[in-house]
């Protein structure tokens, strides 16, 4: 029986982590199957996930012909598993910023979900080798992205989701807009504004120790103007929309 959940994980110049983390996720006491999303990285991260993924069953490899968003890649990740027969779609950093072994607590959360967020500032702030300045960002970001468009969440920017199926299949993929961190906003407020259940899962963050960040000045603006850009798609509504009774409920 294949596993109903996939991992999706895009990478850019991620060899050095790739291989522990893949053997963590493909060794949880859950069954997950894991996708990687490579866009031609020139460390050859590609071929080296071709490789594992040739010694472990569930493990795949998806090639884009080069870098072009952290968002483009996703939502091919995203469209690779609506091909496919997964009913839950996890997407989760390639830098163990995201640990696998919150895999489990998501697939129980998911029960009663169309949408799990997982959260670093729910009940205190979980955050492991920021600086003070990034983790203020962060903090004034999730209450600028609440204060705008009404989502109550604790943690909106966070990058560590799990989607049911059909939470996905009610996103038009191709008229998604953002790219850079403002799609983690974009893609909850999607699920949210549409009556969907979301759910927020404590977790640990842990910030990079190999690697560089992909963090940047345009990413932070992309995400001030997107945040203006939903309540705007979503009718000036600070709320979700009224779904009907019989609709509301996880299938």
């Amino acid at each position: 029986m294949n596993p109903e959940a996939l991992v999706v994980i895009p990478t850019y110049n991620e060899r050095e982590n790739l291989p522990v983390l893949a053997d963590r996720v493909m060794n949880l006491p859950v069954r997950v199957d894991l996708l990687i999303v490579d866009d031609n990285s020139p460390d050859g991260t590609g071929r080296l996930a071709d490789e594992l993924a040739a010694q472990k069953p569930g493990m795949h490899v998806l090639h884009r012909p080069q870098k072009s968003g952290l968002g483009r890649a996703y939502c091919a990740g995203f469209r690779w598993a609506l091909e496919r027969s997964y009913e839950f779609v996890f997407e989760m950093d390639g830098d163990f910023s995201h640990n696998p072994a919150d895999i489990p607590a998501f697939l129980e959360a998911m029960r009663e979900a169309d949408l799990a967020l997982g959260t670093r500032y729910r009940d205190g702030i979980r955050v492991i080798n920021w600086p003070l300045r990034r983790l203020m960002l962060s903090l004034t970001a999730a209450h600028y992205v609440q204060w705008i468009t009404g989502m109550p969440f604790t943690d909106p920017t966070g990058g560590y989701k799990c989607f049911r199926r059909r939470a996905l299949e009610a996103i038009d993929l191709d008229s998604v807009q953002s790219n850079g961190y403002s799609f983690q906003i974009e893609m909850t407020h999607r699920v949210w504004r549409q009556g969907l259940r979301v759910v927020e899962v404590p977790i640990v963050f842990t910030d990079r120790f190999q690697g560089a960040s992909k963090m940047s000045r345009a990413i932070v603006w992309e995400a001030i103007g997107m945040t203006w850009r939903l309540l705007w798609q979503n009718g000036l509504r600070r709320r979700p929309r009224p779904r009907p009774q019989a609709d509301r409920k996880p299938h």
